[in-house]
Parts: C-alpha cells; structure tokens; sequence
C-alpha cells in the first residue's frame, strides 16, 4: 500500500517550484548580504529564515498529516457499516489516492469511482503533475459537478476525500451537494473529508490555508443543498470528516 514519507513526498514532488524558487530567493538574499554591513544585513538574514521557517514547519506538519496520523489506514471509517455489498461511490478532484484503500479496506465489491477534474477550471500545475504520476483507479469515468451517472437513491455510501472544496464557486458547490443528494440512499450517509481555513491550518501552510474553505462556508453549502450534517470530526488537528445524511426524498 502506501509507502513511508508518502505523503510529504507527494507533496514535494508535486510543487516542487514553489521549493525551488524559495531555496533560490533564500541563496540570494544570504549572497547578497554578504556585501552588506549592520543592520541591513541583519535583516536581510532575519528575511531568509523568516522564509525557511515556515516551509519546515509546513513540510513537517504535513509528514505528520499523511504519513504518521493513521489518516490512510482508514480506521476513522470503522464505525459505518460497510460491507461487501454496499454501493460505495468516490469521487475525486483529479488526483486519487483512496479507491485503492477503500476497496482493500472494506473488501468492496461494488465501487464507483467518479473524478470530476475540468483541466479548463482546475489549473494547479500539482494536479497536473500528480496525474502525471499516479494512473486512474481502474474504470474511473470522468465527470462534471451538475451529473453524477447514478440512478436515483442507489448509493449506500459517498465519500469525498480532499475533493470537494476544488469546486471553488459557491453555487456551483451547492448543486453538487445537492446531485449528491439525489444519488444516496434515504438510509445512506455522505463522508466530506477537508482541511478546513483556520488557525491549526494556517499554522501548517500560512496563506495557502485560503485555498480550503471555512467551516462555516461548509455549514451553508450542506444546509442549502438539504443535508443533515449528522458527525463533526477532527481526525487529527489540521483535518475534518463531515458525515451527511438526506432529508429525506423531497426535493
């Protein structure tokens, strides 16, 4: 399954730009304080470690994340019942590392996996490159935000995993909670795994932490697609599990 240093490599591996520029910038602000005297050159050494600083804790956090808190052994999912026979969909945002999990892990016979990826909306080079490296789950069909290819009331589970706040604009997030909706069960219940915007993540990756959405913006957006939110977890400090249930089967 996944190997050690996994999930910080990952993540290396996948911008490695942003490592690169910062390692340059750090070079040259120490090359040039070396032609520079007192207080100037005490700042611009201060400047260097005010860069390097956050991107060890940045690094380290997320080696805590993904590789030593247990999040991709699953057992934060023990208390579902799932078995065999339920129909589990996945949904990602271009870049699955859980199919493969959840199928071992729960021995699935019936698993959909749907990957909403629009290269004309999702831009981030790091998906690109972490497409590049890791293949589709097998039979992985691509879709959009506003169609879910299921049948009414079919699915027993439906998990997005580090997906779903991908769908940047509001609105349309809303719609596709509200797809959700359609597709599971009465009795069926929908697992919403994110980083949310907030301190324990801004700690992690400073400004990057505006690229997840608050806890609040998630509130709205489960309320208005008329989801039950039923679980609030923290599966560590820097990551929430939201479990949703229906209404029922109005619309």
């Amino acid at each position: 399954m996944r190997k050690p240093f996994q999930g910080v490599a990952n993540i290396i591996r996948f911008n490695w730009h942003f490592y690169v520029l910062s390692l340059g910038f750090v070079l040259l602000l120490l090359l040039v304080s070396k032609f520079l005297q007192g207080d100037l050159q005490f700042y611009f050494n201060l400047l260097s470690v005010l860069i390097v600083i956050p991107v060890i804790i940045s690094l380290l956090i997320s080696f805590y994340i993904y590789d030593l808190s247990g999040l991709y052994n699953l057992n934060w999912l023990n208390h579902l019942q799932i078995r065999e026979k339920s129909k589990i969909v996945n949904i990602n945002a271009g870049f699955d590392e859980t199919s493969i999990l959840l199928k071992a892990k729960f021995d699935l016979r019936e698993l959909h996996v749907f990957d909403f990826y629009d290269p004309l909306k999702h831009t981030e080079i790091s998906i690109k490159r972490a497409r590049k490296t890791y293949p589709p789950f097998p039979g992985t069909r691509q879709i959009t935000t506003t169609h879910i290819p299921l049948e009414d009331h079919t699915a027993d589970y439906i998990f997005l995993i580090f997906s779903a706040h991908e769908i940047r604009e509001e609105n349309e997030r809303i719609l596709f909670f509200k797809e959700l909706r359609r597709v599971i069960k009465p009795s069926g219940q929908i697992v919403v795994t994110e980083h949310l915007r907030d301190p324990a993540n801004f700690l992690a990756y400073t400004i990057g932490f505006f690229h997840f959405l608050s806890k609040s913006s998630w509130k709205r957006t489960f309320q208005s697609a008329s989801l039950i939110l039923v679980k609030e977890k923290k599966l560590n400090p820097f990551v929430t599990t939201y479990t949703l249930k229906t209404h029922g089967n109005s619309f």
